[in-house]
């Protein structure tokens, strides 16, 4: 019988101790090369929540495309944005925008912003094996109307990889370029005129690329924003009324191109 072979203590590294390949490895590295996907941010403008994010999409220094969508309607009052593996994040919309629309179907109303802010958190819990071997891990943002209160409003939440959710005030990101995107936003909300809550949107929108812009120039698995070449974000408004999408030519438009 042959000896075992000490290996560190995950499915991965006892893969890779028998030359099995799960994933594709890097040369002399015991961590998995995985696609991710960043970066993604949401904030508070005058008449709602601009969620937008790069279209860049990695595996270590490797680009994989520059034409992933990053934010992802749910249903007619919520929206999604993925930081982190697209193959989970892309599974958990599924799940949501079919749960979400067999609630509507079946009880003839809108399920609960709450009840949408947890049904996130349960999968972001269910998926808690991967994230621990770190080869599932999903940090999305999430902003919905909440009809229980009157004026309805929108608003937006952020997760940890775990599932605690927390309520953003004004603004949130994720994913490789936020702490850039964060710093800029947190500056332009406290000293900034006009501050991102007064904005129109089409100064979101500039605001937005810009933000983009900058974060690209300090993180390279940020796909940055580039008018003169037709290259933008994707960018979505959730207003109290419902979703709309602002394409690349309006953000031409927006950005005087």
């Amino acid at each position: 019988m042959n000896d075992p072979v000490p290996v560190a203590g995950d499915f991965l590294s006892l893969l890779a101790s028998r030359h099995i390949s799960a994933m594709h490895f890097e040369p002399n590295a015991g961590a998995p090369v995985q696609t991710q996907a960043t970066t993604v941010f949401a904030l508070q403008f005058a008449d709602g929540i601009l969620m937008a994010g790069d279209r860049r999409a990695t595996a270590g220094n490797v680009i994989v495309t520059d034409q992933i969508d990053k934010v992802i309607e749910l249903d007619a009052t919520s929206l999604l944005a993925i930081a982190g593996v697209p193959a989970m994040a892309f599974e958990m919309a599924r799940v949501l925008q079919t749960s979400f629309e067999y609630y509507r179907r079946s009880q003839l109303q809108m399920l609960s912003l709450p009840a949408k802010v947890r049904a996130l958190a349960r999968l972001l819990r269910e998926n808690l094996p991967m994230t621990m071997q770190g080869i599932g891990v999903v940090m999305p943002l999430f902003a919905g109307v909440d009809h229980g209160v009157s004026p309805a409003k929108p608003e937006i939440f952020f997760y940890d990889p775990l599932g605690a959710q927390f309520r953003a005030v004004g603004f949130c990101a994720s994913g490789s370029g936020s702490t850039t995107i964060r710093s800029i936003l947190s500056y332009q909300d406290r000293f900034g005129k006009p501050r991102p809550s007064e904005m129109s949107l089409r100064e979101a929108v500039q605001f937005a690329l810009r933000l983009l812009m900058v974060a690209a120039e300090f993180d390279s698995a940020t796909g940055g924003v580039n008018p003169s070449a037709q290259s933008f974000a994707t960018l979505k408004v959730l207003e109290s009324t419902g979703v709309r999408t602002i394409g690349a030519d309006q953000q031409a438009e927006f950005v005087g191109q």
